[in-house]
């Protein structure tokens, strides 16, 4: 699975980062970036993905 997060779309909302903190995390910019690859996270990353507000979370 390919996790990405389209940052110019993010309000920092930190859902993410609370649902999988092990591939998701809030930047020193107040956004979400991916800081590893969802290996054994999948359903996780569904998850957050899936409770992203703004939807700019994107799997593949």
């Amino acid at each position: 699975m390919k996790v990405t997060v389209d940052r110019e779309g993010c309000i920092g909302c930190g859902v993410c980062a609370d649902i999988c903190p092990e591939v998701f995390h809030i930047a020193d910019d107040g956004l979400s970036e991916v800081i590893a690859k969802p290996d054994g996270n999948e359903e996780k990353v569904e998850e957050a993905a899936g409770s992203c507000p703004v939807e700019v979370i994107h799997t593949e």
